[in-house]
């Protein structure tokens, strides 16, 4: 059974990225156990392993990113420069106090959380990018006032009792599995490509193969604001979709145009 077009309306989403936990839980899958925490593995220039975008499309499958906002210290993470300025990050710099200190983003991101909700109703969805324990508090919190409550981490890493304070949680090696899984099915069609990659994450979340053709066309413009059928030589995305019958199978209703991949 399909929802109707107005089930898939949904408020603001505010993301929190504790962007040094993610990463340094990569790096450990990378080099080894331990090895970030020496001093030659966390106090140096990075090399990228997060794919931030990734990440960026499954927080715009819940709605328009109204707040998105990571926590770190940015002086040996410079080679993420290009990834944190496409998905339009707030960059809050945290210096760690000593060399074996915690730079306090677990603390300053849960006060910013509380601060954000009191002060914006309109967002209905809070992400939360991180499998550290400490932020269990938090979920109490966010779930007090009525928000939903998304967490994304690490499989190995992530505490469990943290991933089941949450309403939905994602590890990001699962996003990283249907994001290549994409890519390797559409490699020669960059466009089409990312339909279905809206279609993957919007199914995926909602727990049903078919998608509102309305709810796509939202997703690909919160990711890409020029966004536009026309681009692909069609008036709309439906009349895109109808000429890859190979790729996706649509569907109308009384309630509107749906969309699924084959």
């Amino acid at each position: 059974m399909l929802p109707t077009q107005a089930a898939c309306a949904v408020a603001g989403v505010a993301v929190y990225w504790d962007f040094e936990n993610l990463h340094a839980s990569l790096s450990e899958a990378k080099w080894g156990e331990g090895s970030y925490g020496k001093p030659d593995g966390r106090f140096k220039l990075q090399d990228p392993l997060i794919d931030v975008q990734a990440v960026v499309d499954l927080a715009a499958a819940y709605g328009p990113i109204a707040v998105h906002r990571a926590y770190c210290n940015w002086q040996f993470f410079g080679r993420y420069r290009d990834a944190l300025l496409q998905a339009g990050m707030d960059l809050v710099q945290l210096f760690p106090p000593g060399a074996s200190a915690k730079n306090g983003a677990d603390i300053r991101l849960c006060l910013d959380v509380v601060g954000d909700l009191a002060r914006f109703p309109h967002i209905g969805t809070v992400l939360v990018v991180s499998g550290d324990s400490d932020f269990m508090p938090l979920a109490q919190s966010v779930k007090a006032t009525g928000r939903t409550l998304i967490g994304i981490g690490a499989r190995k890493t992530t505490n469990r009792h943290w991933a089941h304070s949450c309403h939905g949680f994602s590890y990001y090696e699962d996003l990283m599995e249907a994001s290549a899984n994409a890519a390797q099915r559409f490699a020669d069609d960059p466009a089409i490509q990312r339909v279905a990659r809206a279609l993957t994450v919007l199914s995926e979340m909602h727990g049903q193969a078919w998608v509102a053709i309305a709810e796509v066309v939202s997703w690909l413009r919160r990711q890409e604001p020029s966004f536009s059928p026309v681009e692909q030589g069609y008036p709309t995305l439906a009349a895109w979709l109808e000429a890859v019958p190979d790729v996706v199978e649509l569907h109308a209703d009384a309630s509107g145009m749906w969309v699924r991949l084959r």
